[in-house]
């Protein structure tokens, strides 16, 4: 028997998405985008170059920035790993990986720093050979908590602290408007 059309979009809805890649995406991207916040609550928008080891990330940045006073001090940001503008199909539904994650300071000196600097060096060359010298620059590690991973319209993920797809957000798809009817 022959499926109607509306038979077939109404299979499609209710077909889940193919699990996505999040690694894929982590490792093509070099900078993390941050969302952080002061004490009080004023917002600020940034972005670092980052490592990974494990399901951690560790960026170097200044804490003449604003953003670095900020993890530090709060302790809370939202990181966001995005897929580049200039090769997505649709502007609309880029593959993302948004995190919520904790922030610790690493201290100069500890096998940790040790090894978040070897891998920056190892993604982002020399420059780290200069930044290291400068003392207003500091290590942070991100450390996620739970997160969310979108591949496209109708196909959201909840994710874990191991980076892991733990379910699919919503298994009904996106509904026109009545007024659009």
């Amino acid at each position: 028997m022959e499926n109607t059309q509306s038979e077939v979009k109404k299979n499609t809805r209710q077909t889940k998405p193919v699990t996505p890649r999040v690694n894929e995406l982590v490792s093509s991207c070099k900078s993390v985008i941050l969302a952080t916040v002061n004490g009080e609550g004023a917002p600020n928008a940034s972005y670092a170059p980052f490592a990974r080891i494990g399901n951690r990330f560790y960026i170097l940045v200044s804490f003449m920035s604003r953003h670095t006073r900020n993890l530090r001090d709060v302790g809370k940001v939202s990181a966001m790993f995005i897929e580049d503008e200039a090769g997505t199909r649709q502007i609309y539904a880029r593959d993302r990986l948004t995190l919520d994650v904790t922030t610790s300071e690493i201290k100069r000196g500890t096998p940790a720093w040790d090894e978040g600097i070897e891998k920056l060096k190892e993604r982002h060359g020399k420059v780290l050979d200069i930044l290291v010298t400068l003392e207003d620059f500091i290590m942070i590690e991100l450390t996620p908590v739970t997160g969310s991973y979108v591949n496209g319209f109708g196909s959201a993920y909840y994710v874990s602290e191991q980076l892991e797809i733990v379910e699919h957000r919503n298994d009904v798809a996106h509904q026109r408007s009545e007024s659009d009817n």
